[in-house]
């Protein structure tokens, strides 16, 4: 029974710490006065649980504010250089690697394109690896203006679908670019050498940016939404009643695999008339070819080139894919209709600054009319990197959940890999 009790208060103390750090984090800075009515705590439970992470060096003072008739309050915020937290993102054409700190500031990066090696898992866990030692490396001889603290975990975005709960982690099956059933996180721990202690979430990587747009860009406080991937694939996070401090998310779908056209183009994964076959960057540059476009470089390049072409070719295909891409976002609206639907990717952040007009259209003519009507189309706000930062939310999200707790302690709460059924997000 005792064992039960301490327990209890432990788990007590780490709730508390976390409802105190979350707060913080998307509300500070807050003075302690603050932090009762907000958190719900006591102002002893307040006092105790903002000095011992003011001990951990996990907040920091952030100047006073004036209160009525008494002395200036202090405000508390959580610390940015309490530790970092690195977000990579497996791309259609490149991964890329940044380290944060807690404040999502970007210290370090490393990216590398994906040519000769293409997709190959070993070759993609390699480049991982290279890039976590090159970004922690960097970050360690930037000599910033206050050291950061250690590392508190790792997020992985990738193309696909991944389950949790197998023997060795996170596995992924991405059929767009050759994966069944790959042990990324396995093999990622063995070729990084990356401890146990420190944590490596894997996620699609259409959640992940959808969980950055919706805590700090075009999704932040919206209920429900739907984040749309536009890049060489398409893909969208379906986010459901979320809370105050990140979204309920229903799944990451995979948006660009529905059928668009019964019987229409091949798309890359095996089956014909999908979304992804009209609007992901590929495809819009593969039908410009098809009308005389001739685009040079990468397809980021490619994209930029048919937008600025100006011609007649290269306009009917711009206006085929505005269509084709407000159909998408009319089933979406039908689906699930979302307060807002959030256009972003490099992809989708090119095409949307030219064509969003186009597909508001497009979509309002295809949707039932009571949902569109409560549904907004914006662009999102976090740019083309967003998917990154929201590999780094990963670990961020497991910080404040278990209150801050240094890696590696016995309350860090931190599953045994391989634990509990398995999950696919």
């Amino acid at each position: 029974m005792r064992q039960e009790n301490r327990r209890t208060v432990r788990d007590l103390r780490r709730t508390n710490r976390s409802s105190t750090l979350r707060h913080l984090y998307f509300e500070g800075p807050l003075s302690r006065q603050e932090l009762v009515p907000a958190t719900g705590l006591s102002s002893a439970s307040v006092s105790n649980v903002t000095a011992e992470l003011l001990g951990e060096g996990l907040l920091e003072e952030a100047g006073s504010a004036e209160s009525e008739g008494g002395r200036p309050r202090t405000l508390l915020r959580v610390a940015p250089g309490a530790g970092t937290l690195i977000g990579v993102d497996v791309g259609e054409t490149r991964v890329r690697v940044e380290l944060f700190n807690l404040a999502l500031d970007e210290h370090a990066r490393a990216e590398y394109p994906l040519h000769d090696g293409g997709h190959q898992a070993a070759h993609v866990v390699r480049l991982i690896a290279d890039g976590l030692a090159a970004v922690r490396e960097s970050a360690a001889g930037s000599m910033p203006p206050q050291p950061l603290g250690p590392t508190l975990g790792v997020g992985v975005g990738v193309p696909g679908i991944v389950d949790r709960g197998a023997a060795g982690g996170a596995v992924v099956h991405g059929q767009t670019v050759g994966w069944d059933a790959v042990p990324l996180e396995e093999l990622l721990r063995t070729e990084a050498e990356l401890p146990d202690e420190i944590p490596l979430l894997v996620s699609n990587g259409a959640k992940t940016l959808g969980q950055a747009e919706m805590w700090f860009g075009a999704g932040r406080g919206a209920r429900d939404a739907v984040v749309a991937l536009l890049g060489s694939g398409v893909g969208a996070g379906v986010i459901t009643e979320g809370g105050a401090y990140g979204p309920g998310f229903r799944g990451a779908a995979e948006w660009g695999h529905t059928t668009l056209r019964a019987g229409g183009r091949a798309c890359r994964c095996g089956a014909a008339g999908c979304l992804e076959a009209y609007v992901g960057a590929a495809a819009v540059l593969e039908r410009w070819r098809e009308t005389g476009g001739s685009p040079q470089g990468d397809q980021e390049a490619g994209l930029a080139q048919l937008l600025a072409a100006g011609d007649s070719a290269a306009e009917a295909v711009l206006a085929e894919t505005a269509e084709h891409l407000g159909a998408g976002i009319a089933n979406l609206v039908n689906l699930f209709s979302p307060e807002r639907i959030v256009l972003a990717g490099w992809a989708g952040l090119l095409l949307g600054a030219r064509l969003l007009p186009a597909v508001r259209e497009a979509a309002r003519a295809r949707a039932l009319a009571h949902p569109a009507g409560r549904t907004a189309i914006e662009l999102g706000r976090l740019g083309p990197d967003a998917v990154t930062v929201g590999a780094a939310t990963l670990p961020l999200a497991r910080f404040l959940e278990t209150g801050g707790r240094p890696v590696g302690s016995p309350a860090h709460g931190s599953p045994p890999r391989g634990s509990g059924a398995a999950r696919t997000v």
